[in-house]
């Protein structure tokens, strides 16, 4: 519907001229000019508007068609064509500043390159465009290349940059069996990589389409201003009808001044600037958060976050790395140590756990290299543990819980595990139907950057506190480092549903941070949830979760709520600013003194005035 530029230039340009022939009172021939320059400039938005009127509609475009043929028919032919034309450059601004603002997160996709260097079965290499490079497929990048795929590391060690994927500012240090995300810059060794992701499944590529469908849904601030429009339109056409029906007749005015001022108040009232306002504000804000590893799915999540009180956090994969490692296990019941090694090792192999990996990686060197899975039935056991028949009878690896609803726990068994808990480790226990066999304590460290991720929380204003499964002894050592006071540990998926209900209740909006399955149910619940993206964060957690934190960085949490509240800010700057404008020129209106040519440049210029604002979110941090 919009001309192009080439139009609209032509069409000031012979607006312009009718002004001229209006001067030296040719009034035919500018008349003339005056229709060609509507035509070139506004024809569809004209074809538009009486499509509105005769159904009814009063919009945007009815506004201007209404104004356009008022000043026509009262003689203001110049100011008809040139407030078309004003109106015509006013709208293409704005609509390339709102592709400005979509297109700054897919420029990410060009990080990625074309093509890579794929090895071949002779050992050489062949350059080949990546849509051609299959699931498997070795890859090699030289020292100084941009990662073309996603892929795990089989050959070298080297650093990378993943500042434009997860927003981190320091090198990342890569070795075999590490994951590497297209996009990302190889710094100083070669590495090879297999495979894992074609290009439209990379982690750059769902960034990317999860940021545009989240530009797709409305922000509540936007839905209000939309809705507020179509309301303030037909106030808007009452309003001006009412100036032109009762000035000649109450104040005095002549009928030509009373029809040139209602026209005009039409012109400063249409809402292209206050319904332009929000979204490309939102859409910069979505796209500055993508920027610095924080994808935000969508303005009502933006918007919400800038009210929280209370933020529960989990502990393992959250508060500390996700990667716990295996520090002490012993046998406690007679019989062979090599047998509950085994045992162990079947059913935490078979559980994604970080705390199950942590004993499977342990206990592997005890054991033999060509070891096979044997356990049947397993079953994971959330906020307890793993089950599973190995060597015929049922047998559980998991903690106290999960012991004392078997009746298996003993004064002794709880004083040892607590001699282990003080010292923050987490404890599993092997167990069958009669005995606890075996225990494995695991101890996983505090992320370097949770303290100052707390620090900050506590800085704007939201309180910190940890929902875990884990031992309530664990938790409260992992939540006193980290600078935590409130601490809540043993709990089951139910019983963070029902803190978090109480937490919005007794504090206000309450938001979660999770990595696990067994977290999804509290992340659907709370006001906001944000899901760890990183390596050791399941599908679920990030599907579930509205914000997700591709670089496992607690400080986001404190960026986002910042980021929220300055968004909120431009948001409430834009519509003021958008509003304001309009009162005054009702008034001027109202007193006589509006112009057409005042309306429209005032109309484009608060117009341009909300979408430089808007964009200045997009350097946000």
């Amino acid at each position: 519907m919009l001309p192009s530029w080439q139009r609209i230039i032509a069409a000031l340009v012979v607006a312009l001229g009718a002004e001229v022939c209006h001067w030296f009172e040719l009034q035919y021939v500018g008349m003339a000019l005056a229709i060609v320059a509507i035509a070139l400039s506004g024809l569809g938005v004209y074809k538009a508007g009486i499509q509105s009127l005769l159904n009814l509609k009063l919009g945007i475009h009815a506004l201007m068609a209404v104004a356009v043929t008022g000043a026509f028919l009262i003689g203001q032919w110049p100011e008809a064509a040139m407030v078309m034309a004003l109106y015509a450059a006013a709208e293409r601004i704005e609509d390339q500043a709102m592709d400005r603002a979509r297109n700054a997160i897919r420029s990410l996709l060009d990080l990625a390159p074309e093509t890579a260097e794929v090895l071949q079965a002779d050992g050489s290499l062949h350059k080949l465009p990546v849509d051609h490079i299959t699931l498997g497929a070795t890859v090699r990048i030289a020292p100084g290349a941009r990662v073309p795929l996603d892929g795990t590391v089989t050959r070298g060690e080297s650093a990378v940059d993943q500042a434009p994927i997860t927003g981190e500012s320091q090198l990342a240090d890569k070795t075999v069996g590490d994951a590497l995300y297209a996009g990302s810059v190889n710094q100083n060794g070669e590495l090879h990589m297999q495979v894992t992701a074609p290009p439209d499944d990379t982690l750059l590529a769902r960034i990317v389409h999860a940021v545009e469908e989240a530009q797709a849904s409305r922000a509540p601030t936007q839905r209000f201003v939309d809705r507020f429009a179509q309301i303030y339109t037909p106030i808007v056409f009452v309003l001006a009808l009412l100036l032109a029906v009762l000035a000649p007749l109450v104040a005095g005015w002549s009928w030509h001044d009373a029809i040139y001022q209602a026209l005009a108040l039409l012109v400063i009232a249409c809402p292209c600037a206050l319904v332009i306002s929000t979204p490309v504000t939102v859409v910069s804000a979505l796209t500055a958060a993508a920027k610095r590893g924080i994808l935000i799915k969508g303005g009502s999540a933006l918007e919400q976050a800038r009210t929280l009180r209370v933020i529960a956090l989990d502990k393992t994969g959250t508060l500390t790395t996700g990667r716990p490692s295996l520090v002490e296990w012993q046998a406690l019941a007679a019989g062979d140590e090599a047998d509950s090694a085994h045992v162990a090792w079947q059913l935490a192999s078979r559980s994604d756990h970080p705390v199950s990996r942590a004993i499977t990686q342990g206990l592997a060197p005890a054991l033999p290299t060509n070891l096979e899975h044997t356990a049947e039935d397993i079953q994971a056991l959330p906020g307890r543990g793993v089950e599973g028949r190995v060597y015929g009878r049922r047998h559980v690896l998991g903690n106290l819980r999960m012991v004392r609803e078997m009746h298996l726990s003993s004064p002794e068994l709880e004083a040892q595990l607590a001699l282990h808990e003080q010292q923050g480790r987490t404890v599993t226990l092997l167990a069958h139907d009669n005995a606890v066999l075996a225990l494995f304590a695991v101890s996983d460290q505090l992320r370097a950057t949770s303290s100052e991720a707390v620090a900050e929380l506590k800085a704007v204003g939201v309180q910190p506190i940890v929902l875990s499964g884990d031992n309530p002894a664990t938790v409260q050592a992992v939540a006193r480092e980290a600078g935590i006071e409130d601490a809540r540990g043993g709990l089951l998926p139910q019983d963070k549903l029902d803190i978090l209900a109480q937490l919005q209740q007794q504090k206000g909006p309450t938001a979660m941070t999770g990595d696990g399955i067994n977290d999804a149910p509290a992340l659907a619940k709370a006001d906001v949830g944000f899901a760890m993206g990183g390596a050791h964060s399941t599908g679920m957690a990030m599907e579930t979760a509205a914000i997700v934190l591709m670089n496992d960085d607690l400080r986001r949490i404190p960026e986002t709520i910042r980021l929220s509240r300055d968004a909120h800010r431009v948001l409430w700057q834009n519509i003021s600013l958008a509003l304001g404008i309009k009162v005054i020129f009702f008034a001027l209106a109202l007193m006589g003194m509006a112009t057409m040519w005042m309306a429209v440049v005032a109309d484009m210029g608060v117009s341009l005035l909300v979408v430089a604002n808007g964009l200045r979110l997009r350097k946000w941090g």
